[in-house]
């Protein structure tokens, strides 16, 4: 692969200074192929040490080698080895990697015989794509795209990491930066040269018309029902509803494994039970709960109802397990949702969505059942004879489909609390600036470009392009050895 593109600027001083680093970049373990990568000034040095000193590779071409140690010219291993000269690299320095058998002693020997290469240390976590950023290779948001790709574990994450890694918030972040920094200067030239004919009389009025449709697009790649961040960290699925009614044996049987207790005794779940599973693809925080009812006289269980009533406040999706016998005579569904929620003193609902799961529909008669299935909105299963779990799981993909989406490169996701922090604050100050600045009432021009220069600064603290040390520890610190 070529890497060319350069999205921000490159920290030359970092590049200079930079030392050559090594390490396994591949998963630890015994494995077929393991892949060792090299970068830095002397990587030619480490390859003609570890391959031969008259080796003359051809630039990313796979060449079959043997690898020996330096030190005794003992043969390692017999393996592919790659040349990347910089800056047509991932970390846009000169770098290389060794594809070796992926026995532990292997993987111990070339590395060894690596460390005793004059010039060259182990990488530290994520020193590898740290040293990409600083090389402009990319910005912080394909970093973090890229470091959520690692640690995906379903559909939906792989997909929505991807095309971050791959630059579509960094195409549009840039773009609203771009905008704001033409306005600056527009709004620079005025000051300067407003009593020249050479600038228009409606510079401003169309500089203010920039920034609000700028603004909008903010809000509206904010206003997303934190869609990037359900698929990012987990869709909170809280299981509630009265002891008994089957919460445990439905958590279960999703999870498919024990996860929660079951028994006929009422009341056996006390405390919270959280597990991640994948759904059709999205990742699922199920949460089963101790079960709801008015009074309780158990000291241990009362804890256990708050703890629930607390979790359902900050859910995603709350699936209200009932009795399906309950809803014998019952003809409107939102009546009987509202009366129960009330009967278990549930409040602070409101916007949440609320799906009805019907156990036990094994313990009704055909024709009630029938009758029952007029009510839309409610899912009848029977977790003891396991009927209709397939349309449960289809109702459930549907439901978290309509939570997540589906994400694209035109309408990239934001997936971070950290984007979306800034981003409100750059709104912030546009709005300080459309607010205060009134032409007419001879504002002062200095004040009014420092606003907007403060909100072109919350996008490069997003991107990188301005960046602290505690915002890059905090990128970089999840990121494994090698990578």
């Amino acid at each position: 692969m070529i890497f060319t593109r350069l999205p921000h600027k490159i920290n030359v001083s970092f590049i200079r200074n930079a030392s050559t680093i090594f390490s396994l970049s591949s998963g630890k373990g015994k494995c077929g192929v393991s892949v060792i990568r090299v970068s830095g000034p002397q990587t030619m040095t480490a390859l003609k040490s570890i391959v031969g000193p008259k080796y003359n590779p051809t630039p990313r071409q796979a060449d079959l080698k043997s690898f020996k140690s330096p030190l005794n010219d003992e043969k390692i291993d017999k393996g592919l080895v790659l040349w990347f000269p910089g800056p047509f690299s991932f970390t846009g320095e000169d770098s290389c990697e060794f594809q070796v058998h992926g026995s532990i002693a292997v993987i111990s020997a070339m590395l060894d015989a690596l460390g005793r290469v004059p010039g060259l240390r182990q990488a530290k976590p994520g020193e590898f794509t740290k040293r990409a950023f600083f090389g402009g290779k990319l910005d912080l948001t394909e970093v973090d795209g890229l470091a959520d790709l690692i640690h995906s574990e379903t559909e939906a994450q792989r997909k929505q990491a991807l095309l971050q890694s791959s630059g579509s918030l960094s195409r549009l972040y840039h773009n609203w930066r771009k905008r704001l920094i033409r306005s600056i200067a527009h709004l620079e030239a005025f000051i300067d040269f407003s009593e020249d004919d050479n600038i228009e009389d409606n510079v401003i009025v169309e500089l203010n018309k920039e920034l609000r449709k700028v603004k909008k697009e903010i809000k509206c790649h904010l206003d997303d029902s934190r869609r990037g961040e359900l698929v990012r960290d987990g869709i909170k699925t809280v299981i509630v509803g009265e002891p008994n009614v089957g919460k445990s044996s439905f958590m279960n049987l999703m999870c498919q494994r024990n996860v929660s207790i079951v028994t006929d005794i009422a009341g056996t779940t006390r405390d919270l039970i959280e597990t991640t599973f994948n759904i059709s693809g999205f990742p699922v925080i199920f949460t089963d709960t101790a079960g709801l009812r008015k009074e309780s006289q158990d000291v241990v269980e009362k804890e256990g109802i708050d703890r629930a009533l607390g979790r359902m406040t900050t859910a995603d999706l709350i699936l209200l397990m009932v009795d399906s016998r309950d809803l014998r005579g019952v003809e409107e569904l939102e009546d009987f949702k509202k009366k129960l929620l009330k009967k278990l003193k549930v409040e602070g609902l409101e916007g949440t969505r609320i799906q009805i799961v019907a156990n036990k529909i094994d313990l009704l008669e055909k024709s009630e059942l029938d009758r029952m299935r007029n009510l839309s909105g409610v899912q009848f299963v029977s977790c003891k004879e396991e009927i209709n779990l397939k349309g449960m799981l289809d109702d459930l993909t549907g439901l978290f489909n309509d939570i997540c989406g589906e994400p694209t490169a035109e309408n990239p996701r934001l997936s971070q609390a950290r984007y979306r922090n800034e981003l409100k604050k750059c709104i912030e100050f546009i709005d300080i600036f459309l607010e205060d600045y009134n032409p007419e009432g001879n504002p002062d021009m200095a004040i009014a470009a420092q606003k907007l220069r403060q909100a072109v600064k919350c996008i490069e603290r997003i991107t990188g392009d301005v960046s602290t040390d505690e915002i890059l520890d905090v990128v970089f610190r999840d990121f494994c050895i090698g990578k």
